[in-house]
């Protein structure tokens, strides 16, 4: 127990020391690279909600790093994580629709717990730039799985361009997510239905506004800072000011 102990001190002093952010972004690009081989198969998304209870953990993590409540987190994280697992082994339409509700106000509350922590002072750190790229994955696993939900409570309020599949898989909200979030307009899918409609603009409000807003801002903040930097070591010392006055 005793040699246990230092262990666990390192392992808390690395986390600490090291961009919570950054973990939370890799988690979700490679639970991405998960839903590419395993989504669809109803037998193996019990793995996918396993694995997805790692992200779960982290997202908890990186709220009590933020302004937002850790424990509003948990309080979503804990049945998100049950109803994700019960909705894996169960087949109920409900079951599915509600687990996707948590998922969407645990990934909305992380992310909007991530923005006020970006918006939260006038300089940017390495983690805040990696916040930047987590908040974009959360606010795309937020509305996928209110797409899930929509098309669970309303069948048919999205149809594909090339197929007549009744159903989707999640990867497929995704898809439509990273698509309408990013503004790029590339997804095969189309909204049918008022609520569909209106969560796929809704959503590309959240884009537009999260890049002009709170991504220009870091880029803004990014080049002042390197800008300052230069005025000071101009100012300390002055016989480099015709070096870079050169440049």
């Amino acid at each position: 127990m005793a040699a246990d102990q230092p262990i666990s001190k390192s392992l808390r002093r690395f986390l600490a020391e090291h961009h919570p952010s950054a973990f939370l972004l890799a988690a979700q690009l490679i639970l991405l690279l998960l839903y590419m081989v395993f989504d669809g198969l109803h037998s193996q998304r019990a793995v996918l909600s396993g694995i997805g209870g790692l992200i779960l953990a982290l997202v908890v993590w990186v709220v009590s790093r933020t302004p937002g409540s850790h424990w509003v987190a948990l309080g979503l994280a804990m049945p998100a994580f049950v109803l994700s697992i019960l909705s894996a082994v169960i087949v109920d339409a409900n079951l599915l629709a509600w687990s996707a509700v948590v998922g969407v106000l645990l990934y909305a509350y992380a992310a909007g717990s991530l923005i006020v922590y970006m918006m939260g002072d006038f300089k940017v750190t390495t983690d805040e730039l990696f916040a930047a790229g987590a908040t974009f994955t959360l606010l795309a696993w937020a509305f996928a799985y209110a797409y899930l939900a929509c098309d669970t409570w309303l069948p048919g309020s999205f149809v594909s361009s090339f197929t007549q599949k009744e159903t989707h898989t999640f990867l497929e909200f995704l898809a439509i997510s990273f698509t309408n979030l990013s503004a790029t307009g590339l997804s095969d899918m189309v909204a049918l239905t008022g609520p569909a409609r209106v969560l796929v603009m809704l959503e590309q409000f959240t884009g537009v506004g999260y890049v002009a807003v709170v991504v220009s801002r870091l880029i803004g903040l990014s080049i002042s800072t390197k800008a300052r930097r230069k005025v000071l070591l101009l100012e300390e010392k002055p016989e480099e000011t015709s070096k870079y006055s050169s440049k």
